[in-house]
């Protein structure tokens, strides 16, 4: 069981990889959990109801962890290539999608009027019982008072504008392109990195009216893999679907790029302004000046990718590093 509602992008990013995994799931639309069950801690969505080590149910709600729980329960239809060098790549770009898409999702939503106004509204249906029009609006301005300020967590506002819009659409650009010739990221069939750029692309490409109209006019093909990706339960896949991890196009290449562009500087600042005890990032991204409150989970998630490159054999390193040469990633995992 899971809570969850169609303005998360990461309750769509799980029910997405749950679908395709032909996982039985029952999903219960709520923002505020379940009643009578364990609120997760922090709270956040979608929260997942599972056995813990004395089969009690815990609330749990990190996807990316949840995903590799999911790979060790339910055999089948996986989303982590074998290839070791290969695995690393589709994490690397999961975490981008979670920890710097999200940035676009997040500033679109709740920086421009039209947008505000769509989602503060529709959001605040998905909130409890049915309300009155009165009840409705006074909802709905709650929602939007509450999120708006959130934009310094994910790092939206004036300085860094120009960088995160800039930057969606590039990689709106770079997806295209891929997806001109290239069913998945990883290959014919989809990792779990897919699954995460779905669950951001869901509120981006056809929810938002700003981002949504860029996406319309420049990426037909996102908005349609978007929508297809939605549920992959039909879609039968082979062990040989996943790219060469050794051979990958360049489409592939161009998105790594883009993570060494826009989220590797942030990564690293933020990692030294909580090694400082600074409460301010500040760094430079694509050339401009980006600043932000910082951000102590993206601390971990630095430590976690570094963790796992460490873990790598040898030769898996050795590929992964050949693979991340020149695309400023490389930066993340040198000197350590």
């Amino acid at each position: 069981m899971l809570s969850g509602v169609p303005g998360s992008p990461y309750t769509r990013k799980m029910v997405a990889l749950l679908r395709y995994r032909r996982i039985a799931y029952q999903l219960v639309a709520s923002s505020s959990g379940v009643p009578g069950l364990p609120m997760a801690r922090p709270h956040l969505l979608p929260t997942f109801y599972l056995p813990g080590p004395d089969g009690a149910l815990q609330a749990v709600t990190d996807s990316t962890p949840l995903i590799r729980r999911f790979e060790a329960e339910h055999a089948g239809r996986g989303v982590i290539p074998a290839d070791p060098a290969l695995a690393f790549i589709d994490a690397l770009l999961e975490d981008f999608a979670d920890e710097w898409l999200t940035k676009a999702m997040f500033h679109y939503r709740w920086h421009y009027a039209a947008d505000i106004d769509k989602a503060a509204r529709i959001l605040a249906c998905y909130l409890g019982a049915p309300h009155d029009d009165e009840s409705l609006a006074r909802l709905a301005a709650a929602v939007s008072q509450r999120q708006i300020p959130r934009l310094r967590y994910v790092g939206s506002n004036p300085t860094t504008a120009p960088v995160i819009e800039a930057g969606y659409l590039r990689v709106l650009g770079v997806l295209e392109e891929h997806l001109r010739h290239h069913h998945f990221l990883m290959g014919a069939r989809p990792g779990s990195s897919d699954f995460a750029f779905h669950g951001q692309l869901t509120q981006l490409v056809q929810f938002d009216p700003t981002p949504m109209a860029l996406a319309v006019a420049h990426a037909p093909r996102v908005c349609a893999w978007v929508a297809l990706t939605e549920d992959l339960s039909g879609l039968e896949v082979g062990e040989d679907g996943w790219f060469d991890g050794g051979d990958l196009p360049a489409s592939l290449h161009a998105l790594l790029c883009e993570v060494g562009r826009l989220y590797a500087p942030v990564l690293s600042a933020n990692a030294q302004a909580l090694a400082d005890g600074a409460t301010q990032v500040h760094a430079t991204v694509d050339g401009q000046v980006w600043a932000q409150q910082a951000f102590p989970y993206q601390g971990k998630c630095l430590a976690w990718l570094r963790r796992d490159h460490q873990a790598l054999d040898a030769q898996a390193r050795t590929r992964v590093d050949r693979i991340l040469a020149g695309t400023g990633c490389e930066s993340l995992f040198t000197g350590l």
